[in-house]
């Protein structure tokens, strides 16, 4: 087994999370890296959807962006905002890799400000872009991050795209379809997901060589435990052969773990 860092196996732990035949909306950087494994060794039937308009994309090299001529490669559509955003409108979209600065136990995602004002905020972050669309519409959000207090909060400081809010029900309350909402989080430490009834974050599976304990001590909140605690496959050499020599050869995303 070749050595690998933490970007290359949250990577390669996310490319197994769609299955062949689905579709998901996806951003550049690591969730384009992680779909772009997903056709070539898991999913090659992944239908991918890009912000921009693009969909159905067979990827030739990594993009730099959502309006990257390169995602229109072999792509069915090519078309603009308003048809990527109506396809999650219309239910069409079974997944979304989205990400922020924060997350809570429930799984709500900022990605604005940090601070309890928000016009004079300690920190200002881009927005949501086409995140609160994708994570109100989309299926199943699939969050990719590091692992850190900071990150992982009791509480965030502004509700930039919703999870499952204050707990069960309380999405349906805000308008949005009984059964949409945070499927699971990929970190350098572990799989987490929501599947109990108080639609709470748990741990479901440590990576290799890391301890319950160290997930905990990286958590601002309580995390609740799966029944049934996996450990995560590593790797593969298959999977870091092709993430490193046709997908990220330059080394510009997973360079950073």
């Amino acid at each position: 087994m070749a050595k690998y860092n933490s970007m290359e196996n949250m990577i390669c732990v996310a490319a197994r999370q769609m299955e062949d035949g689905s579709s998901a909306a996806i951003g550049t950087g690591v969730p384009t890296a992680a779909g772009m494994l997903a056709q070539k060794l898991y999913a090659p039937n992944l239908l991918i959807f890009f912000e921009a308009g693009a969909a159905g994309p067979i990827l030739p090299t990594m993009p730099v962006s959502v309006g990257d001529s390169r995602t229109t490669h072999h792509s069915l559509l090519a078309s603009t905002m308003l048809d990527s955003m109506e396809a999650g409108q219309r239910g069409l979209l079974d997944y979304t890799f989205l990400g922020g600065a924060q997350i809570d136990k429930f799984g709500n995602l900022n990605s604005t400000m940090l601070g309890d004002d928000y016009h004079h905020p300690k920190v200002r972050f881009p927005g949501s872009g086409g995140a609160n669309d994708l994570g109100s519409f989309c299926w199943k959000i699939l969050v990719v991050t590091p692992h850190a207090k900071k990150r992982f909060v009791e509480k965030v400081d502004f509700i930039t795209t919703p999870g499952f809010l204050s707990g069960p029900g309380a999405r349906e309350e805000a308008g949005l379809s009984k059964g949409t909402g945070p499927f699971r989080v990929i970190t350098d430490l572990a799989i987490l997901d929501y599947n109990n009834p108080e639609k709470r974050m748990q741990v479901v599976s440590l990576h290799e060589g890391v301890t319950l304990e160290q997930v905990k001590d990286n958590t601002g909140f309580e995390l609740l435990v799966a029944d049934k605690l996996e450990k995560t496959s590593p790797p593969t050499d298959e999977e870091l052969r092709i993430l490193r020599e046709e997908i990220d050869p330059s080394g510009f995303i997973i360079g950073r773990g």
